[in-house]
């Protein structure tokens, strides 16, 4: 069964353009994904179809207006059920790979896009989830949208080529990918690690996780602080640590 996503949005035609093509594009293709898109003003009531209104209380900016969020919503659950809703907005949980595999493994995901100076507070209780992909503010969450639509579409059966790596890209385990490298062997006279070229896959394998070990302690701190590292991580990290001058695309691992 596909992956179904209904998007609740003031602005569909956003999402044509960046969902037709690349992965996503391929995932509805192959018909791992059916993304169907609901224009908040279509069920806004009377005739200028408003979907905002100034806050109560006073300030600056539109609040978007409760009635016709909800109306679309129980339109999309008359039409397809009632789905997983997720309002996307800067006061969510934030998005992780974890998160994303939750996400992915639902059948079918209701993304509600949030705009202007916020969503009417009462609309949270007609949703399941409140998400925010970033600490940083956008103009509403359409972008959003397409970012977990991207993020859950490559998780579904049949849409990568190579069903394993999506298992070793970067916070699957916690980690940054290791670094990646590609013809020529010498670019402007830097070399691909020669360990790539050796043709030891346990070399191989043994260097690309050191690398991705070091990689996260450096850049996120954060991810490396939760990692449970086994005794080769530690045995890897200690290699590299002792190894003078050490940079990212050194080891000689085990021949």
């Amino acid at each position: 069964m596909p992956l179904v996503v209904d998007i609740v949005t003031i602005f569909p035609e956003m999402f044509s353009p960046v969902l037709s093509v690349s992965m996503t594009g391929r995932a509805q293709q192959r018909g791992c994904l059916v993304v169907h898109l609901t224009n908040v003003r279509d069920h806004a009531p009377g005739r200028h179809r408003s979907t905002d209104d100034t806050p109560y209380g006073g300030g600056s900016g539109m609040v978007m207006r409760a009635e016709p969020l909800i109306a679309a919503l129980e339109a999309i659950e008359s039409a397809r059920g009632r789905g997983h809703r997720v309002l996307l907005t800067p006061a969510g949980t934030l998005l992780t790979q974890a998160l994303v595999r939750e996400l992915a493994r639902r059948p079918h995901l209701v993304l509600v896009c949030g705009r202007y100076e916020g969503v009417d507070e009462r609309v949270s209780a007609y949703v399941d989830q409140e998400i925010s992909i970033g600490d940083y503010v956008l103009s509403g969450g359409e972008l959003a949208a397409m970012v977990i639509v991207d993020a859950v579409a490559r998780l579904q059966p049949g849409v990568l080529h190579n069903e394993q790596s999506a298992a070793q890209e970067s916070f699957e385990h916690g980690l940054l990918e290791y670094p990646q490298y590609t013809r020529p062997a010498v670019f402007r006279g830097a070399d691909v690690p020669e360990v790539l070229l050796s043709g030891n896959h346990e070399r191989i394998r043994r260097w690309r996780r050191q690398q991705a070990l070091v990689r996260t302690r450096a850049r996120r701190p954060d991810l490396f602080r939760q990692l449970v590292l086994s005794s080769e991580d530690e045995q890897l990290l200690r290699e590299h640590d002792q190894r003078p001058q050490a940079t990212t695309g050194e080891m000689e691992g085990t021949r």
